[in-house]
């Protein structure tokens, strides 16, 4: 066989074990399948192989995050490190945070995608939606980060109770010492280990891509969207509006190029356009930042925070769609009420973290607290907030793997030869399990 014939058949079989090309085309037969066999698509075994993909990764979430934030505070000698990495973090949510706001107030008063809306919304529809909303109040949120028991945060997975005790029994290690080594190398063999079984996880994200996607199709239908197209078609647009030019911006101050960032994250983002998640790549996304040359410190502590305070494409769902009502109803917003949703959201945002359908039900509370006579519009857009909390999931997903990278940067623990070779694929990035010896 000649050198040629022999390179051809490697970079096919490379592309044909490759996860990224695996996974679209098991999208590409999930949308076929839900389009030419919508029966067998709403089959709840179909249904079972996208949500048992995502139960896989949910189930260790939670030890990836403690092993990761416990080894990355022990290593550390200085405490007051871990408190200024904390603040420099949020300092970044929260301006960025803002900025989605602001594009998805802009673009919502620009393209004006509710004008003109005929629908009848059906106020019964969302009282669930409503109802828990109601229930989200600052005091419970920040009461609710302190979990009854250790092992009850764990078993919740609850990604805010986690992060909380792991700091404190990183602490708790960093002020032992020597005498702490022992538990040290413990957490970490714990942390290789954990990595491993994301690794064989992680092989079956084409089934649960398939699945996910088939039902999502088979359930509602290539028609599902109608005449509420213009608003999906803005919100994405919004969405890659903020990521190329605001994302894009910030990576390029903090000395990388978004697009290129984008490449090196682009099985992660398959895995969550199947799965409608962006919990179900948050391992794999941490493992591929610390081999990007973000410090495990940082890594530790910004992304799994950023999945509860920067939720970008969350932001940008709020305000558009807000408007999208308000619009389609026939509620005229002032100047001074859009500034005032843009400061509830900023709230809210932060009070539904852990949620299902979290965006969805921001938008109640923003609605509810903002004009309440606009809540029983929720229902024009609840039949597609499906296709929407896609879009909302990449988005966020991408913000915070921008979050950490920046932070790390500004921290001054960027190696930036891992980051040229990682971003320039020199190194295999879907090798996740090799995550936590390069660190």
């Amino acid at each position: 066989m000649s050198t040629a014939s022999l390179q051809g058949a490697t970079g096919k079989r490379s592309l044909l074990s490759s996860l990224y090309f695996q996974v679209i085309v098991a999208i590409v037969l999930g949308v076929l399948v839900g389009v030419y066999a919508p029966e067998l698509a709403k089959n709840e075994w179909v249904k079972g192989l996208g949500d048992g993909f995502v139960k896989l990764i949910k189930m260790v979430i939670a030890p990836i995050i403690f092993c990761t934030v416990v080894s990355g505070i022990a290593h550390i000698s200085d405490a007051r490190k871990v408190g200024r990495v904390g603040v420099k973090a949020l300092v970044y949510f929260e301006i960025v945070s803002t900025f989605a706001l602001i594009v998805g107030l802009l673009v919502a008063n620009i393209l004006q995608p509710g004008a003109g809306f005929s629908g009848k919304p059906d106020a019964a529809a969302v009282a669930g939606y409503l109802k828990q909303a109601g229930e989200m109040k600052s005091v419970d949120f920040v009461l609710n980060i302190i979990p009854d028991s250790v092992v009850g945060a764990f078993a919740k997975g609850d990604v805010l109770q986690v992060l909380l005790f792991a700091v404190l029994f990183g602490f708790s290690l960093m002020a032992l010492g020597e005498r702490g080594h022992a538990v040290r190398k413990l957490v970490d063999d714990m942390a290789h280990a954990v990595f491993g079984v994301i690794a064989i996880i992680v092989k079956a994200a084409p089934l649960g891509a398939f699945g996910a996607m088939a039902f999502t199709i088979g359930r509602y239908g290539p028609s599902a969207l109608g005449n509420l197209a213009f608003l999906i078609a803005t919100f994405y647009l919004t969405s890659v509006l903020f990521v190329v030019v605001v994302l894009g911006i910030i990576a390029r101050i903090a000395g990388f190029s978004i697009f290129k960032f984008i490449a090196y994250i682009r099985d992660e983002l398959l895995i969550v356009l199947g799965t409608s998640s962006s919990e179900s790549a948050l391992p794999q996304l941490m493992a591929k930042l610390e081999r990007l040359g973000c410090s495990k410190p940082v890594v530790g502590l910004v992304v799994p925070t950023g999945y509860s305070f920067n939720l970008d494409g969350t932001n940008i769902y709020m305000t558009l769609a807000t408007l999208f009502i308000a619009q389609a109803l026939g509620v005229p917003l002032s100047l001074n009420e859009q500034l005032i949703i843009l400061g509830v959201a900023m709230l809210t945002s932060k009070g539904a973290s852990g949620i299902t359908g979290a965006g969805f039900i921001t938008l109640a509370a923003t609605l509810a607290a903002v004009r309440p006579e606009l809540v029983p519009g929720m229902a024009i857009v609840l039949g597609i907030d499906k296709f929407m909390s896609e879009c909302r999931a990449l988005t966020n997903l991408t913000g915070n793997g921008v979050a950490c990278v920046v932070v790390s940067w500004w921290e001054g623990e960027l190696d930036r030869t891992k980051l040229a070779r990682g971003l320039n694929r020199e190194i295999d990035p879907s090798d996740v399990s090799a995550a936590v010896t390069t660190g």
